[in-house]
C-alpha cells in the first residue's frame, strides 16, 4: 500500500481491493503558450489534504469508496510517439483487470492515447468534453498531435456523432464550422441520457473551462468561463450515465502562487471520484 502522504486524500486502498484507479500523467510536451502542467499531479495530491473527504454536494464521502492512487506514470523526455505509446500501455494495464481509470494531466494530448486504450475494451465509446477551447484543429503549426488537435484526432476514431462538447468559447473559424456541422455544442446536458442510454462514456475535462478569475493556473487562460458551481452542477448531471473513465487536465500550478487553482482542481477531482 502506498504511503498516505503520496496519495490523493482518501485514495490509498490497495489495487486489488478497488475498481477505481487514480493515476498521474505528467506530460506537457506540446504545450504552446505556458507549459508546466506536468507538475500538476503532485501539486494536486499535496493540496488535497486541505479538503475534507466528505462532499456536501453529494452527501457522500471518499472514505466510503475504495480508490487506489497508483502514483505517476514515469515518462521519458524526447520522442512524443514513444510517450503516447507508454500512456496507452499504462491505461491498458488497468483496463485489462477491469478498473475504471481517472487520470490527472498533464496537458490535453494525454487524452488521445487514453481513448485509444479505452476503445480496445469499449468499441462504442462516447466522449463528453468540457473545455474553453474546441481542440478540433487538423494541425497546429504543422503538428497533427497536439493539445490543440486532440478532440479532432479522437473524433476521427470514435466518430463526431459520439462527441459532446460543453463550455467552448474559443476556436478558429474552421473549428466552429465543424462544431456547427456535427452539432457538437447544441445538445443539452439534461438530454444526454436519452441519446446515449447505457453506452460507455468517457469524460475529458480541461480545467481552463473555468474562468481565469477563479482559475488562473492554466497554460491557456480564456476569459468568459464557467464558475466552479456551474461546472460541479453540470458534472453531477452525468451521475446516471455509464461513466467508464475520466481525465482532468491543464492545471499549470506555478502560474498561481496562491495555490487556489490547485485546490479548485483537487475539489473537482474529489467530486468526480465520488460519483464515477
Amino acid at each position: 500500500m502506498k504511503s498516505i502522504s503520496n496519495c490523493f486524500i482518501g485514495c490509498n486502498t490497495d489495487l486489488n481491493e478497488t475498481n477505481i484507479v487514480l493515476t498521474g500523467i505528467p506530460y506537457d510536451g506540446t504545450s504552446s503558450f505556458r507549459p508546466g502542467s506536468r507538475f500538476a499531479p503532485d501539486e494536486i495530491r499535496k493540496v488535497s489534504y486541505g479538503l475534507e473527504t466528505y462532499s456536501p454536494y453529494q452527501n457522500d464521502d471518499l472514505e466510503n469508496k475504495q480508490i487506489c492512487d497508483v502514483g505517476d506514470l514515469e515518462l521519458p523526455f524526447g520522442e512524443k510517439n514513444i510517450i503516447l505509446d507508454k500512456i496507452e500501455s499504462h491505461i491498458d494495464n488497468f483496463l485489462k483487470i477491469n478498473k475504471k481509470v481517472v487520470s490527472i494531466g498533464g496537458e490535453h494530448l494525454i487524452t488521445l492515447p487514453i481513448i485509444k486504450s479505452y476503445l480496445k475494451k469499449y468499441n462504442e465509446l462516447y466522449i463528453i468534453h468540457f473545455d474553453a477551447h474546441a481542440d478540433l484543429r487538423d494541425d497546429y503549426l504543422g503538428e497533427k498531435l497536439s493539445h490543440a488537435t486532440v478532440i479532432r484526432r479522437a473524433a476521427e476514431i470514435v466518430g463526431f456523432n459520439k462527441i459532446f462538447q460543453f463550455g467552448i468559447r474559443s476556436g478558429t473559424k474552421e473549428e466552429y464550422d465543424i462544431i456547427r456541422k456535427y452539432n457538437l455544442l447544441n445538445r443539452s446536458i439534461d438530454k444526454i441520457k436519452s441519446i446515449i442510454d447505457d453506452k460507455p462514456v468517457y469524460i475529458t475535462l480541461d480545467l481552463d473551462i473555468l474562468d481565469p478569475s477563479i482559475f488562473p493556473g492554466t497554460g491557456t487562460p480564456e476569459p468568459g468561463g464557467w464558475s466552479f458551481n456551474n461546472l460541479i452542477n453540470k458534472l453531477l448531471k452525468l451521475k446516471n450515465l455509464n461513466i467508464v473513465g475520466c481525465d482532468i487536465v491543464e492545471l499549470s500550478p506555478h502560474y498561481d502562487n496562491s495555490m487556489v487553482s490547485s485546490i479548485v482542481a483537487a475539489k473537482i477531482i474529489r467530486e468526480i471520484l465520488i460519483f464515477i
